[in-house]
């Protein structure tokens, strides 16, 4: 009986030796006598007991590492304090473990020395102004070094920069300095701006009350031309209509002497009359010699000759 105890235990022994069952996204290297065999993809593998052994267990995700923050000196002899992380994938486990004793040691050492050789070419302002551009370096720089591990460096992120103290005292002055003159450019330019809208406003409401002034002198010019106008055509029209009633009384009153059929002492009386109403006016007095009423009493002779 204990023989077949012993049996048994050999065979779950061996299954568990010979059966390996790989998670989603890991790999297995496996050795065959020390040399490399095959690897094993996820699912279930069978490999022989004591020949073949596990060499390592690779995972396929894209892996983070935090980079030890490195003391760099830039350009300008200012030392900085830069925290980066990388995230990179394993694209080929055979040449994960075989090409280098550790990767992550490896991936770890050459992001320290690319990063100071990347800053250290640069000013301590562009390191703040360019991580974009550093960072892309850096990936480009790994990804390249990396290649032949089976490795690829996705991206590298700088999480920090960090300046010596007297370093950040005059890096907030300078950037006070930069707020307060911008403060006053706009002050200026909005004060300028201002300044030229009120006079643009003053300017148009000048050329508004030009053209009102204009437009009131020529309507008012216009206005006294009309009046003016009417005003002498009614006084012509009313000079018209007195000569022409003065005319009609001339010719009422000459129709009504001879229709009276008058004598010559008549006519002469009517003569001496207008004489006198002549003599009455003020201002300009017309002389007639006497012997003018002589002319006047050929109206009788007329008035005769109208009757035959």
């Amino acid at each position: 009986m204990g023989w077949v105890v012993t049996f048994l235990i050999i065979i779950v022994l061996f299954a568990f030796k010979t059966i390996k069952k790989v998670p989603q996204a890991e790999v297995l290297i496996i050795e065959r006598l020390g040399r490399y065999h095959k690897t094993a993809e996820a699912g279930l593998n069978f490999i022989i007991p004591f020949v073949d052994h596990v060499r390592a267990r690779v995972d396929l995700r894209e892996q983070t590492m935090d980079v030890q923050p490195q003391n760099v000196i830039t350009k300008d002899n200012v030392t900085v304090r830069i925290d980066t992380v990388v995230f990179f994938q394993i694209t080929d486990a055979r040449s994960a473990i075989y090409e280098i004793q550790n990767l992550r040691n490896g991936i770890q050492y050459l992001t320290t020395t690319t990063i100071r050789d990347v800053i250290g070419k640069m000013d301590l302002d562009s390191t703040f102004s360019s991580r974009e551009q550093i960072n892309f370096q850096l990936r480009q720089i790994l990804d390249i070094a990396t290649d032949k591990w089976g490795c690829k460096v996705n991206r590298v992120e700088i999480k920090d920069i960090e300046t010596p103290r007297d370093v950040r005292d005059a890096m907030e002055k300078q950037m006070n300095a930069e707020r307060t003159k911008r403060a006053v450019i706009l002050e200026a330019e909005g004060q300028r701006q201002s300044a030229i809208t009120i006079a643009e406003g003053k300017k148009e409401s000048m050329i508004l009350e030009a053209d009102a002034q204009k437009e009131s002198t020529i309507k008012r010019a216009e206005g006294e031309k009309q009046a003016q106008v009417l005003k002498a055509t009614g006084e012509a029209e009313a000079i018209k209509q007195i000569a022409e009633a003065k005319a009609k009384e001339v010719e009422m009153v000459y129709n009504a002497i001879k229709n009276a059929n008058p004598d010559d002492k008549l006519v002469q009386l009517k003569a001496l009359e207008s004489l006198e109403k002549i003599a009455e006016g003020q201002a300009n007095k017309v002389f007639i010699p006497f012997d003018a009423t002589k002319a006047l009493s050929g109206l009788g002779a007329l008035n005769e000759v109208t009757k035959q």
